[in-house]
């Protein structure tokens, strides 16, 4: 895993259950800014894509929301332009990025969704917002780490205070 943004604010939420993901979603979009790049990070189970998922249905996403895990990328239209979802879990090299029109994508996606973003290193932008998920005995952990300005005022919107250099 690749190591947390240093010194920068973070948050940590017991997530009871799936509801509680879905709850963490749509807090999420409530709170979002106009433009971020999310890296979801954790092992596999540990609930990268169902938060993944509310946080689209949240931000108004209707009918189905694909995995991307087979594409490796999938848009949404969401209010204020697109959100672009992507797992890199099967990516077999990074030079694979190149061919999915992530150029394209740079000025038109509101909001960025990254699972397995260490496969994806060096080709990426940077994180606004990392969020660590790991199995917590029945439930989730979350912690959030703001990777810059706009993921420290992303988490100050969510309502609870984070912890500085955590």
């Amino acid at each position: 895993m690749i190591a947390a943004p240093s010194g920068g604010p973070s948050l940590s939420l017991g997530l009871a259950d799936a509801e509680a993901t879905a709850a963490l979603g749509a807090r999420l979009a409530a709170s979002r800014p106009a433009r971020a790049v999310v890296h979801l990070r954790g092992e596999l189970g540990a609930g990268k894509s169902t938060l993944a998922r509310a946080l689209l249905r949240a931000l108004g996403v209707t009918g189905t929301i694909r995995s991307p895990t087979y594409t490796l990328i999938e848009r949404y239209a969401v209010a204020g332009g697109e959100a672009a979802h992507l797992d890199l879990y099967r990516l077999g090299d990074v030079g694979e990025l190149d061919f999915l029109g992530l150029d394209e994508l740079q000025d038109a996606a509101a909001l960025w969704l990254v699972e397995w973003p260490e496969r994806g290193a060096g080709a990426l932008r940077g994180p606004d917002l990392v969020i660590d998920l790991a199995i917590d005995g029945a439930g989730r952990r979350a912690v959030l780490h703001a990777a810059g300005d706009v993921g420290r005022d992303w988490l100050m919107r969510l309502g609870v205070p984070p912890t500085e250099g955590t």
